[in-house]
């Protein structure tokens, strides 16, 4: 679906998340003027009125992805196997689904995203895999996954540190799963982005292209959402205990950046910057840019259970577009934080307004 079309419909859909927001409980918003994380985004609002709350017998929390579905509606996973639909105004939750593995296991769903035709792709941190599921929540079928991003020993990635964000891209022929950390024997810092691609329009994805992308010292990599011409959102998270959480927004171009799925180690050397060297010589990474750091953002009042330099910050994990600001050519961003069923975090909702150009 055009980039165009999909944001008409999320705006019809689901109207902005500032209004989502503000329908949805407690809600704290400063001035306008007092709004900017940075000279690119600004913050709009929040709601904790989903926190430590419960539907369906089931604790909605855990919360680690979003996406909006084709009616408007916002789609919510726990990393609990559970998939949660939300109001589009006050997300309040109107059903909950349970999530398994084709032998009727849990897993530990990490990201979706909503396919043209319904179907929802759901990752699992376990294996790592990215599952196909109807809306009934009845497991289609599964992608393939590279040797080398399964957890090890199969593979050389690291237990709970693979498929943790997941995005389609404008258009629908490319999906694309980003690691959270980085594979065995790669560069500290450097984690790999793995791509799908669907040939003919309706037909099954494949695996495509794999690019290399740098993540801040201490961070990784816990979302994606795709933009136009290959680029993406990115949302770095890290956690230091005493002192809270770091979260930074990246625009990124995968556009320029090499096909690192025949590239058996990644040193972490930029062909662009130092001409490379060893077995990923001339490798260019992923190329991105600060949006902000959150920790700038106004507190908006905000109340932290644990120490944090920002109160409003949280375990941010999930992102997704829900929409196109009116004016100044800003996209409209949600983000929510993953209590991990935890006293003292919280399961956050957040309202972002973008500029990525």
């Amino acid at each position: 679906m055009p980039l165009r079309t999909l944001l008409a419909t999320l705006t019809a859909g689901l109207a902005a998340a500032t209004t989502t927001l503000a329908a949805a409980g407690p809600v704290h918003a400063d001035s306008p003027q007092r709004h900017a994380c940075s000279s690119s985004v600004s913050i709009e609002g929040y709601s904790d009125a989903l926190d430590k709350t419960t539907h369906a017998d089931t604790f909605v929390g855990n919360l680690s992805g979003l996406a909006v579905d084709r009616d408007g509606s916002l789609l919510a996973v726990s990393d609990r196997s559970a998939l949660f639909t939300l109001d589009r105004r006050t997300l309040a939750p109107k059903g909950v689904l349970p999530l398994a593995t084709e032998t009727g296991a849990a897993l530990d769903s990490e990201a979706l995203a909503v396919d043209r035709d319904g179907t929802r792709l759901i990752t699992s941190e376990t294996e790592p895999t990215v599952r196909r599921y109807d809306r009934r929540g009845r497991i289609l079928g599964s992608l393939p996954v590279p040797d080398a991003l399964k957890v090890a020993p199969a593979g050389r990635a690291v237990a709970n540190q693979t498929f943790e964000g997941l995005t389609l891209l404008p258009g629908g022929r490319t999906l694309l799963a980003s690691m959270e950390g980085t594979l065995a024997g790669d560069s500290a810092g450097v984690v790999r982005l793995q791509t799908w691609q669907r040939h003919g329009g309706a037909g099954d994805f494949r695996l495509s292209a794999q690019y290399g992308y740098r993540v801040d010292t201490g961070l990784g990599v816990v979302e994606v959402a795709g933009l136009p011409g290959g680029r993406l959102l990115v949302l770095e998270r890290g956690f230091t205990a005493g002192v809270g959480n770091t979260v930074r927004l990246y625009a990124a171009d995968t556009r320029r950046a090499t096909d690192t799925g025949d590239v058996a180690v990644l040193t972490g050397q930029d062909g662009d910057r130092a001409g490379g060297t060893g077995q990923d010589h001339g490798v260019r990474l992923v190329r991105k840019t600060l949006l902000a750091d959150l920790v700038n953002c106004p507190s908006l009042g905000a109340t932290a259970k644990q120490p944090q330099p920002n109160p409003l910050l949280d375990n941010i994990e999930g992102m997704t577009v829900t929409g196109a600001a009116r004016s100044g050519g800003r996209l409209e961003v949600l983000l929510v934080s993953d209590d991990n069923q935890n006293p003292v975090q919280t399961t956050r909702f957040y309202s972002l307004r973008i500029r990525t150009a």
